[in-house]
């Protein structure tokens, strides 16, 4: 059969919780067992795990980190002006978006990498109604760069690209399955929360995401999906709400 941009004929059977999807895919995330870098082998496989959500049905974008080569916040902690760490930071994220490009093609995906900084050598800039063209021919698109200014985080820029592609939820990849009352990696009899709203989020000062970011999603009643990038499945098992995961949505 031949291969198109809507993806291999795959079956549909499994009913999805959401239609299109912003996943924050964390710098941290692509590390692997390492500290510093990107390990191929596990860009490898969340590359699989986008690449099946996208052949069940779902419009897939992505936005990445970019604190596995360059934290901006800790620098300019050390001394460097944090607008020009920050500026660093972001082109951290352009290259770990590459690296997410290339995984995802060589296992037959067609994507495009739209950049908040220009670059047109190796990315097209950010143009919010080609993004959902995009979408719409079956592309996943990353963003890189954030939002393209300094002093605003990758969290931030998944809420502001989630509104603007009219995304039906923001999935976030962390290092554990959900949001806890506690760390449970320090904490054995910390308690997974199911379901919690945005404004829970902010009172108990839970630290999903940054403010800013909760507060873009609230506005735009867009849905935030928490679930573990670390456990094999877990995008597919957030998108059709079998795997274990913590949904932010205000009733």
């Amino acid at each position: 059969m031949a291969k198109s941009e809507t993806g291999a004929a795959t079956t549909r059977a499994r009913k999805l919780s959401y239609k299109r999807v912003l996943l924050k895919v964390s710098g941290e995330a692509l590390m692997g067992g390492g500290t510093y870098g990107i390990d191929q082998s596990v860009v490898a496989r969340i590359a699989e795990e986008i690449a099946e959500a996208k052949s069940l049905g779902a419009e897939m974008c992505v936005v990445v980190g970019g604190g596995n080569i360059f934290r901006g916040v800790s620098q300019a902690a050390s001394g460097m002006e944090r607008a020009s760490a920050d500026y660093m930071g972001m082109l951290a994220t352009v290259m770990n978006a590459l690296a997410l490009q290339n995984a995802l093609e060589s296992i037959g995906m067609f994507t495009r990498i739209m950049s908040a900084i220009e670059m047109t050598a190796i990315c097209e800039p950010y143009i919010r109604r080609r993004a959902i063209r995009h979408m719409e021919k079956g592309r996943i698109v990353i963003f890189a760069a954030g939002t393209g200014n300094p002093f605003f985080t990758t969290d931030t820029a998944a809420a502001l690209r989630a509104a603007e592609m009219g995304c039906d939820a923001l999935f976030k990849g962390t290092q554990v399955d959900g949001v806890y009352d506690d760390d449970p990696k320090r904490n054995p009899d910390a308690k997974r929360f199911d379901r919690l709203s945005h404004r829970d989020v902010i009172v108990r000062d839970l630290k999903v995401m940054d403010q800013a970011a909760i507060a873009l999603t609230r506005e735009n009643s867009i849905p935030i999906v928490v679930f573990s990038i670390q456990t094999r499945g877990g995008v597919v098992g957030a998108l059709t709400g079998e795997g274990p995961h913590t949904t932010i949505v205000d009733e």
